[in-house]
């Protein structure tokens, strides 16, 4: 008897425990990118009163005779379909339409890549979520008020070297950097331009010329204008050139390294006492900033110089089973155990477009001892190390963007209230097998009056 009363337990406990499932979901009715979750109940152990027969000529066969012992929650799932758009108006707010996340982490994630294999379990130190509510703050990143948002930054346009290269398909286009990093604004320098009387920019053995005449005594040739032009300084993946020493050097080797923004080294008096600093160029300031819907690119007109310039494109990280990664609070998630393998993608078949085919590849390069302008002396090279053929950047499919709005929350209302009034009265039936169960044991004890 008293074994009622145990699976009767069991059921108050398992039903709170759902009754935890659905109060959070109603909390987060109104929470954007929420995904709701959902709980699966199991039963528990049973008693085998007489097991089962398969019968003989003679007699017939017999079910096995059991009693259970109550439920218990078997899992509790979540529901990582798409949401509609919530429309905020903001152009930086983000909605993924399909399956992946956006990557997130602090500034100096990106420092711990080197293109190696290890790459691969590297990626999971990034943080994962569905909320794109994002903004360029003061420092020039991309972030949500927490976390920067993580993709690939432009390095300038194409030329027709470029062009003949593989890494664009046309004069002009945007080169990107395969490096995985925060999204940033470029900086912006005021550079020394030269023109002709026409306005023509002077350029080639005549800009040299007029430079150096410039430099020794301070005079221009009749109708040589000199002006200071701000200029966009597009992120790098190349570093200075160096001698073998690793010390500055104009006629050194360039070689590959983690993207370093612009700036200058400033020395300040004489000998002994000479001072160097680093001064860093302001970012640039934009306005007018869109992403494309399709690959997920950056872009906004510079207040200084009045072009557009394209900023970098959004990664999205996908997980081979979505279903199965842990959250961690803030609509934050992690691509733990149970959620596969995390990989790196840009939307619309965009890699191609990039001129791009692994994350990270220039690391790999350098790791390996390969230069920036190919594999090695011997062209049967491979071009790729084969230790980073696992960090290949993926096509993001089917998945898509919206802009200008937020993912809503995916607790359907109606039926968790459904779902409330269930679990209350599945809740309620369990006490009053507790309450007969107390009777009967009542009526036992006084049997003997």
């Amino acid at each position: 008897m008293t074994g009622s009363m145990y699976a009767a337990i069991a059921g108050l406990r398992t039903h709170m425990q759902n009754l935890n499932v659905i109060g959070n979901n109603v909390a987060n009715v109104n929470t954007q990118g929420y995904k709701s979750s959902r709980s699966v109940f199991k039963t528990t152990i049973y008693t085998t009163l007489s097991g089962g027969s398969d019968g003989t000529q003679v007699v017939g066969g017999a079910n096995p005779s059991q009693i259970g012992y109550g439920s218990n929650m078997a899992s509790v799932d979540i529901d990582m379909s798409t949401g509609n758009l919530a429309v905020t108006g903001n152009p930086t707010d983000m909605m993924i339409d399909g399956a992946g996340f956006f990557l997130m982490g602090n500034k100096d994630v990106a420092a711990t890549f080197d293109g190696s294999a290890g790459d691969v379990n590297k990626l999971t130190s990034l943080t994962l979520t569905r909320v794109g509510n994002f903004e360029f703050k003061a420092d020039g990143h991309l972030t949500n008020n927490d976390l920067c948002v993580y993709g690939f930054m432009c390095t300038g346009t194409a030329t027709q070297a470029d062009v003949i290269a593989g890494k664009a398909k046309e004069v002009g286009d945007p080169i990107f950097s395969d490096q995985l990093v925060p999204i940033r604004f470029p900086r912006i320098k005021s550079v020394e331009k030269f023109y002709d009387a026409e306005g023509v920019e002077i350029t080639g053995e005549e800009l040299a010329d007029i430079k150096e005449q410039y430099d020794e005594d301070g005079t221009l040739p009749d109708g040589v204008t000199r002006k200071m032009v701000p200029t966009i300084m597009y992120a790098s993946d190349m570093a200075d050139p160096v001698d073998e020493d690793g010390n500055p050097d104009p006629d050194g080797t360039r070689a590959y390294k983690p993207l370093d923004d612009y700036h200058e080294m400033i020395t300040e008096g004489e000998g002994d006492a000479a001072v160097t600093t680093r001064k860093d160029y302001p970012y640039a300031q934009f306005n007018g900033i869109t992403v494309d819907k399709k690959t997920g690119i950056i872009s906004g007109t510079s207040n200084d110089t009045n072009e557009t310039v394209i900023i970098g494109c959004v990664a999205i990280g996908q997980v081979t089973n979505p279903n199965g990664v842990t959250q961690i609070g803030n609509s934050y998630y992690t691509a733990g155990p149970g959620s596969g393998d995390l990989t790196v993608s840009v939307l619309g078949g965009g890699a191609e477009g990039m001129g791009i085919s692994h994350i990270n590849q220039s690391l790999g390069w350098a790791s390996a001892g390969i230069g920036p302008d190919g594999p090695g002396a011997d062209a049967d090279d491979a071009a790729v190390p084969e230790d980073i053929d696992g960090l290949r950047i993926r096509n993001g499919g089917k998945t898509g963007l919206q802009t200008n709005g937020l993912e809503s929350s995916k607790t359907d209302l109606a039926q968790e209230i459904a779902n409330m009034i269930v679990t209350q009265r599945g809740y309620q039936a369990n006490t009053r097998i507790i309450t007969v169960t107390d009777s009967m044991l009542e009526e036992l004890v006084n049997m003997k009056r």
